[in-house]
């Protein structure tokens, strides 16, 4: 370490909790790091019991969760590094969940602030994991199908319940006190970096590129967000709102301000620090994984999200089924891909956390995964559905759920966890096989999250599922990173930050040295397993399917008995 070391800074906000790096801007050294959990609510989130597809965030836990984290960091630093200052940290960059979007008033103010809506989940932030919209996002859809095909275009032909609009005209219909006392509706990685920064005015906020087209359709093809009058085909009000939401997008190398004074004070940085534009969460995380034409980045967590670039001065098709394609959403200059799977993690969590295998010592994550890691392919006789919270890609249908087929008097708890990590990758098989079948070079697959790192099992169940070589980011908080990273181009070289992203992930990224290469015998087993599974993916999946599922569970069985022996 340098005296003369500058450092980015990175605030990740996840599901649950905060995350603050520091990180040394020229050798990529994570000096310091500290998570904060957010307050309210069960692990963060408010949930209603009556309503199993409710979602929602206390918007003032994001602002005490970061002001705890980047304290701690802070002094994590100092306890690291006698030479560390604050003074040093030339940049600070911001990632969030999304479509988390929150009503605000005309200051910008959370509504849920107000007496007369705090304790009102409208009034909240919308988490992405939030589905209560599924009615609204078919009628969204829909519409722009016959009306505005376009729209659809750009994120795979199906709008999402998880996703801005949707959100809104449901919040329009079922609390209309809340829709109409907003001002505006601000996504959650936007309205972050204006509280620090100091400029909440919805019409004064900087917002994300990554957020307004990937989530709320905006693309600079048809004037930014969607016509007025096709919103006010859904509702009149939605289409006056349109004048209240933003007209300009920016990228996450743009500053978003400097850090105003009473958050200097608050966070114990300088004053007026560049805060970048905030992106998305997979996004940022794509960038610190090191994201380039023919890297493709899986972010592996609750659920998991892929993402890849493609240059945007070289033509490329809509493809269907992408949670949307967005120039600059990810790099400057290239379209940023996205798809995804909105349940992994939350998978293997359900089966150990309500399931509860064994009790607790038996049924728990490492002791189920070592018996699961002797286990042959197929020789369960299971294969599962990863559904559990929906599909977000290729066939993006909120409604449908997961399927776990061919147990027996005889199946244990360790077949059943294995097969719901092998029915994720196939899953992600599926979305590479769709990038693929329309012309995207994928090279390399770079995994990044807490499964890929302490979970050897499944990234090699990934590698023999997919037939591709899994490596690991260096990073073990790859979004964080990538935010750190956006702080230190948005400050620039004469602060001693980057040029651009390119510059900064190769300065501050890496990949660790172990990998995951498919093994040929499990990988030809898995050719059986994965043909079954895209029979049951089609047929419960798609209306075109005219097959027939008489003979899969005799297939599962000859799979069976042939590992068997």
């Amino acid at each position: 370490m340098s005296k003369n070391s500058t450092y980015g800074l990175g605030l990740d906000f996840g599901t649950n909790s905060v995350r603050a790096l520091l990180v040394d801007v020229s050798s990529g050294r994570e000096t310091a790091t500290a998570v904060v959990a957010f307050p309210s609510g069960r692990d963060g989130i408010i949930l209603d019991p009556k309503n199993p597809t409710l979602a929602r965030q206390n918007p003032d836990d994001y602002l005490i969760a970061a002001e705890t984290a980047v304290r701690k960091t802070l002094a994590a630093a100092r306890r690291a590094e006698k030479s560390f200052s604050p003074a040093r940290v030339i940049g600070l960059g911001v990632d969030t969940t999304g479509s988390t979007p929150l009503p605000v008033d005309a200051g910008g103010a959370p509504l849920s602030r107000r007496r007369e809506f705090r304790r009102n989940p409208s009034a909240m932030a919308w988490l992405w994991k939030d589905h209560t919209a599924f009615a609204e996002a078919a009628e969204i859809t829909a519409l722009a199908a016959a009306e505005h095909p376009e729209y659809l275009a750009k994120c795979g032909g199906t709008y999402s319940s998880e996703w801005f609009f949707s959100k809104i005209l449901h919040c329009l219909r079922v609390d209309p006190a809340v829709f109409d006392a907003a001002a505006s509706w601000v996504e959650c990685c936007d309205w972050i970096p204006a509280v620090l920064v100091g400029e909440t005015r919805p019409e004064k906020i900087k917002r994300s590129r990554c957020a307004a087209g990937h989530k709320a359709m905006f693309n600079a093809e048809w004037g930014g967000l969607p016509a007025a009058d096709f919103l006010a085909r859904l509702d009149p009000r939605l289409g006056e709102l349109r004048a209240y939401l933003y007209h300009e997008t920016f990228t996450s190398d743009v500053k978003a301000g400097g850090l105003s004074p009473e958050w200097a004070v608050r966070l114990g940085l300088p004053k007026g620090l560049p805060v970048a534009v905030g992106a998305f969460d997979a996004h940022l995380g794509a960038v610190g994984a090191g994201v380039s034409p023919g890297r493709f980045v899986k972010i592996i967590g609750t659920s998991t999200c892929d993402i890849c670039v493609w240059p945007s001065d070289q033509s490329l098709d809509d493809i269907p089924g992408l949670c949307g394609i967005v120039d600059g959403s990810v790099l400057p200059g290239f379209f940023g891909l996205e798809a995804g799977q909105s349940a992994v993690g939350d998978i293997f969590n359900w089966f150990v956390n309500e399931i509860r295998p064994g009790g607790t010592k038996i049924g728990s994550h490492a002791e189920l995964t070592k018996k699961a890691s002797r286990l042959k392919p197929g020789a369960s006789g299971l294969l599962a559905l990863d559904w559990n919270n929906g599909n977000r890609t290729i066939l993006v249908d909120q409604r449908l759920t997961g399927l776990l087929l061919g147990q027996t008097l005889h199946t244990r708890p360790e077949e059943i966890y294995r097969s719901l990590i092998e029915a994720t990758a196939f899953g992600a098989r599926t979305i590479i096989e769709r990038f693929r079948e329309y012309g995207i070079r994928i090279d390399e697959v770079i995994n990044c999250g807490g499964i890929a790192e302490r979970n050897p099992l499944v990234m090699q169940i990934y590698a023999d599922v997919t037939g591709l070589e899994m490596k690991i980011a260096r990073s073990a908080q790859t979004c964080a990173l990538g935010s750190a990273m956006a702080g230190a181009v948005a400050a620039g070289p004469a602060a001693g930050g980057h040029r651009n992203f390119p510059e900064a992930q190769a300065a501050m990224g890496g990949l660790k040295t172990r990998t995951y290469k498919p093994d040929p015998a499990r990988q030809a087993v898995y050719e059986d397993i994965f043909r079954i599974y895209r029979r049951l993916h089609d047929a419960f999946g798609t209306r075109a399917w005219t097959g027939s599922l008489f003979s899969v569970m005799k297939d599962l069985l000859q799979i069976r008995d042939r590992q068997l022996h």
